[in-house]
């Protein structure tokens, strides 16, 4: 669902529940983050995330670990510890069973590196295959990551390249070079784990994960739930090898499309930039990385750590009090 259906679907249902009724819910329907929270006691909050979706790739071992990082996605983008799942299953009557039991055995191997359970799950006959998580997670409710938690002159971290969306698009019509596809898919399967890890060991307050509604879907959200602006700068945002090419040659999702339609007219780009770089700002990520508003004084900790703890990390702008998404053609300075 595009993020403009979505916002007309789930308008009718913002105050539908009473907030007072249910003082235990920290974050729900009324903000766009990424997992719902419940409050347990003063130490504990449950998070709870699900997500699924049709496959990106054709192995479908590593379809089903792609899917299960990215619905463990957003239990790190709350920061929370993921401790149990629950798998979501469609398939065709006529799939074979070895084809269904490596989606399974993916996603379950993905659950186990984050050190979670999976404890069983629900299946259903479709036309095509579908595959995700309910993941559950444990935070500390004095110390969640959400996306209106930035503040001014907080630098901007992005942990994972952009461009898996076009190149799924290319691979899907036969057009993507295998190891552009190895890196996407590489990419995909990293968790999230370490990143928002260091997110609470460094104490920063607003994040959220890049899926999607692409980079600048999901960076549109974090400036307007915190009320604040964002600086980005183009030459200081990873893409993957093959993103540019497959741009230029028209291989975009139509979730792509959807995200600069929708999220186009909130972000001002420099003249500089070209139509190529500007769609692959909108284009819909499957498990991409953490944008994390880190504190400019925690920066140099920040980024230390990331080097010792061989976290792929990039500067790639800056929270301003000012509104709006502007996008410059350079790299962030200083």
């Amino acid at each position: 669902m595009s993020a403009e259906a979505l916002a007309q679907v789930l308008q009718p249902l913002s105050d539908f529940f009473d907030k007072g009724a249910h003082p235990d819910l920290m974050v729900g329907l009324g903000t766009p983050d990424d997992a719902a929270v419940w409050r347990l006691d003063a130490r504990r909050a449950l998070v709870v995330t699900t997500d699924f979706f049709t496959p990106v790739v054709d192995d479908p071992y590593d379809f089903g670990e792609i899917a299960a990082a990215n619905a463990l996605s957003d239990l790190y983008a709350m920061g929370a510890a993921p401790f149990l799942a629950l798998n979501i299953l469609a398939v065709p009557a006529d799939l074979p069973t070895e084809v269904t039991a490596a989606i399974l055995r993916g996603g379950a191997q993905k659950v186990k590196e984050a050190g979670a359970v999976l404890a069983g799950g629900h299946t259903v006959q479709d036309r095509e295959p579908k595959y995700g998580l309910v993941g559950l997670g444990m935070a500390d409710p004095d110390h969640l990551l959400t996306k209106g938690g930035a503040r001014p002159r907080d630098i901007l971290i992005l942990t994972k390249p952009l461009g898996t969306g076009v190149t799924a698009t290319a691979l899907k019509h036969g057009r993507a070079a295998e190891s552009d596809v190895a890196e996407a898919v590489a990419w995909m399967k990293r968790l999230n784990a370490t990143a928002g890890r260091m997110a609470l060991e460094n104490g920063v307050h607003g994040a959220t994960d890049v899926s999607g509604f692409g980079f600048l879907g999901h960076a549109t959200e974090v400036a307007e739930a915190s009320g604040l602006g964002l600086e980005l700068f183009l030459g200081s945002i990873p893409f993957l090898a093959g993103a540019r090419g497959y741009s230029a040659d028209g291989e975009v999702p139509s979730g792509t499309r959807d995200n600069r339609r929708y999220f186009g007219p909130r972000v001002e780009f420099e003249a500089a930039i070209d139509e190529t770089d500007q769609v692959l700002l909108f284009d819909a990520q499957t498990s991409g990385g953490l944008l994390l508003a880190v504190a400019e004084e925690r920066l140099p900790g920040f980024l230390t750590q990331a080097v010792l703890e061989n976290q792929p990390h990039w500067a790639v702008g800056r929270v301003t009090e000012a509104s709006g998404i502007r996008v410059r053609a350079g790299r962030l300075e200083g």
